[in-house]
């Protein structure tokens, strides 16, 4: 359904050294820099077909992010959401939504780990039990 997800990102080195870390325990390689023709970098994120982007907003206005917004990685298990939120939290980013763990409801069992990136995007890392 999607090709891509990009968000931005107000120091964008600050952010790439977050995302090379999340990411990375995920498997992706570090963010391969790209500069857009306004002179603006971005940093791309590439894993079993998805593209994940990071950003300078072009409009030279401030990044922002969006209340009630929330962007999902799928992680293979537990111990893998766990380093992927530790990764986060070494690299700039703060726990948000409680604890990672198990979480119940609506007949859905699910792993789920949050943060916010440096730019207070918010992130979950999430496994279907």
């Amino acid at each position: 359904m999607f090709s891509h997800i990009m968000i931005g990102a107000n120091d964008i080195e600050e952010s790439k050294t977050f995302y090379d870390n999340v990411l990375g325990v995920l498997g992706c390689e570090p963010g391969v820099l790209s500069v857009n023709p306004t002179g603006h970098n971005r940093y791309m994120y590439f894993l079993d077909g998805s593209t994940f982007l990071i950003s300078e907003p072009i409009d030279d206005e401030v990044a922002t992010h969006g209340n009630g917004s929330t962007i999902g990685f799928s992680v293979k298990d537990e111990a893998t959401g766990d380093a992927w939120h530790q990764a986060g939290l070494d690299n700039g980013g703060t726990t948000c939504e409680g604890d990672p763990g198990v979480r119940e409801g609506m007949g859905m069992k699910l792993y789920l780990a949050y943060l916010r990136d440096p730019s207070g995007n918010k992130l979950c890392a999430l496994k279907h039990l």
